[in-house]
């Protein structure tokens, strides 16, 4: 019931958007824009709020605050991206939902990958204040999110590029 409300609400917005994306690119663009805010807001709030900009000890490392805000923050809107991805943005998707799972995380990783890369490179050495450094950041992963999603995770009996 929830992602079909989600995707009238999100197709109720496509025509004047039809002749620039698909209707799969934008609900993609909807879905991942709506969980990509959801993720920033939650990095500015923990980083902000919860560990009030300070480093995180644990009992092997201390990890920075701006790593330690996405890190909290993933544990949020992975599972949130799963649901969004799987039932609303690619149903059409022929690979079964563990198999889906497994590569959908497969992928995040390395984005998480891309993310801490990005965003030490741009705190450390751009010297850019660290919600700045993860809205840039997330330009960058948000293209190669978006492509490894569509021919990899959730790829189609159209799609023969790679196998399943």
């Amino acid at each position: 019931m929830v992602p079909s409300l989600i995707t009238r609400i999100i197709d109720f917005f496509y025509p004047p958007f039809s002749k620039i994306f698909d209707k799969q690119t934008f609900r993609y663009a909807a879905c991942g824009g709506g969980n990509t805010v959801l993720d920033i807001t939650l990095y500015f709030v923990i980083y902000q709020f919860v560990l009030q900009k300070q480093d995180l000890p644990t009992p092997f490392i201390t990890i920075s605050a701006p790593i330690a805000s996405f890190l909290l923050a993933f544990l949020v809107t992975f599972p949130t991206g799963f649901f969004l991805m799987r039932y609303v943005v690619f149903v059409n998707s022929h690979i079964r939902g563990r198999i889906q799972l497994i590569r959908y995380f497969s992928v995040v990783l390395f984005s998480l990958l891309l993310n801490y890369i990005f965003i030490k490179f741009f705190i450390e050495v751009l010297h850019f204040y660290p919600t700045l450094a993860k809205i840039a950041t997330s330009v960058f992963v948000i293209v190669f999110s978006y492509l490894s999603q569509r021919h990899f995770s959730f790829k189609t009996k159209k799609d023969k590029s790679l196998p399943d």
